[in-house]
C-alpha cells in the first residue's frame, strides 16, 4: 500500500466532506422523533415476546 503525505490525505477528506449531503434541521429533528418511536415500539414488542415466552416456559414446566 502506498503512504499518503498527511497533507495530502488531510486535503482528500475536505474534499470527500464537501460532497456530503448534510440534513437540515427539520430533517434531523423529524428522523430522531422517528427513531424514538421505532425503539419505543421494539421495546414493546421485546417486553411483550419475552412475557409470552416466560408464561410458556412456566406452563410447560408446571405440567407434571
Amino acid at each position: 500500500m502506498a503512504r499518503t503525505n498527511p497533507i495530502t490525505f488531510i486535503n482528500q477528506v475536505r474534499q470527500e466532506v464537501s460532497k456530503v449531503t448534510w440534513p437540515g434541521r427539520q430533517e434531523l429533528i423529524v428522523s430522531t422523533i422517528m427513531v424514538l418511536i421505532f425503539v419505543a415500539l421494539a421495546s414493546v414488542f421485546f417486553l411483550v415476546a419475552d412475557q409470552v415466552i416466560s408464561w410458556l416456559v412456566q406452563l410447560m414446566l408446571s405440567i407434571r
